[in-house]
């Protein structure tokens, strides 16, 4: 690949990345301790990324496979986006707020793939090439996470704000990507080829059925930490909270790069279960931690990140992959990042929504919650799914052999 265009794709997912970490990580600080918003309404903002990446996939599969060259697609769909999040940025109402996030949404999600098929399309070897310019992105999102709560932004407007403005300026850059031309010209059906449909029958066989389940149940507690995490630290006294939840991203890569090792050594259920643990750890933590004396356990559960998200969303991947036929492998990737990222992660925005309301305290005008309450309804709940999910799946022999996994290209960051 040519030293210009790695550069001008590395610059790619720094801004890709940047945009999402600047305004998703802080945003119910934002909502809760300024707008005053509820936890259902914080929950259901949140929920927005998850009902796109539902939805998005007809965008790409329609639009990007189709008609529009990948780069022009992308301009379009950040210019506009970054409309958009500056436009949520000065609303005050719920309703009108949760409008706006839906169509700005709409916008981002699909640039998620967009910008990974883009780079694949460049590269002769993207198992040697890609890593190292994705990891740009997670670098981005650091970057985002430092610059906000260093700046002390992270109870106002300014985050999406500054979202916005990377996202008109990723928007302009696309027009300077290499060019990317439709890769299809069939007619086959899309509704079957963006929901991978046909992945279905993979799940007559018990194990791969079990893992779906699981996954979908388990990314319901996820939401708790994606949603509530940054206004939990505020509360609760801790300074810079979101410049120290951006360890959780450097643990991130810490842990893809030792993963191959542990991979060859537990195999693919022994991945998924210490990363269902990780996450009922992370919550425990939470829940009996502090900004005083216990202050590591918050640390903790924000540097188990690297574990919770590689051993579960990459191992997931990887299990997909090596358990799919290879004419079914893009569908079933497809399905179960809509029955994860989408329809789990949506349930979980609601829900952790609903559970913060019900321990949340007014004093004076003054909202407070009993985090400790709040922290232990996902932890059993991913406990609980743990203990089942190691129960019943068993993982084929084959899974054990795979001994250097490949970097997750299309899970939530943070």
């Amino acid at each position: 690949m040519p030293g210009m265009t790695r550069a001008k794709l590395c610059t790619m997912m720094f801004l890709q990345y940047f945009i999402w970490g600047a305004w998703y990580v802080t945003m119910g600080t934002w909502l809760g301790e300024t707008l005053r918003f509820s936890g259902a309404e914080i929950g259901l903002a949140y929920g927005t990324t998850a009902l796109a990446a539902m939805i998005s996939p007809f965008i790409m599969g329609a639009m990007a496979d189709r008609l529009f060259a990948t780069e022009r697609l992308l301009a379009a769909l950040h210019l506009a986006g970054g409309v958009l999040l500056f436009w949520a940025s000065t609303q005050t109402t719920f309703g009108t707020l949760y409008g706006v996030l839906v169509g700005y949404t709409l916008c981002y999600m699909p640039t998620l793939a967009l910008t990974n098929s883009l780079s694949f399309r460049q590269m002769a070897n993207p198992e040697r090439e890609f890593p190292v310019i994705r990891v740009l992105g997670t670098i981005g999102w650091i970057v985002a996470g430092f610059t906000v709560g260093t700046l002390g932004l992270e109870a106002t407007a300014m985050p999406m704000r500054l979202a916005a403005g990377a996202s008109i300026a990723l928007g302009l850059f696309s027009f300077a990507l290499p060019h990317t031309p439709p890769g299809k010209t069939g007619t086959g059906s899309l509704l079957r080829d963006v929901l991978g449909l046909d992945a279905l029958r993979l799940l007559r066989d018990r194990s791969f059925a079990v893992f779906v389940i699981g996954s979908f149940l388990v990314c319901i507690p996820l939401q708790f930490y994606y949603a509530f995490t940054n206004p939990f630290l505020n509360e609760i006294g801790v300074t810079n909270a979101a410049g120290k939840m951006t360890l959780g991203q450097v643990s991130e890569i810490g842990f893809m790069v030792v993963m191959p090792w542990f991979f060859r050594r537990l195999g693919v259920k022994y991945m998924l279960l210490v990363g269902m643990a990780a996450w009922t750890m992370r919550y425990v933590f939470f829940a009996f931690g502090d900004s005083g004396q216990l202050m590591w356990m918050l640390y903790g559960g924000i540097v188990l990140h690297g574990i919770c998200y590689d051993f579960f969303f990459v191992t997931g991947q990887i299990y997909v992959d090596q358990q799919a036929p290879a004419n079914l492998r893009a569908a079933a990737q497809g399905f179960i990042a809509f029955v994860t990222l989408g329809a789990g992660m949506f349930i979980g925005s609601w829900l952790s929504g609903v559970v913060v309301d019900a321990y949340s305290v007014t004093d004076g005008g003054i909202v407070s919650h009993a985090w400790r309450q709040i922290w232990l309804v996902p932890a059993v709940g991913a406990g609980a799914i743990l203990l089942l999910f190691a129960a019943f799946f068993r993982a084929g022999d084959q899974t054990q052999e795979r001994s250097a996994p490949p970097i997750a290209v299309g899970a939530k960051e943070s």
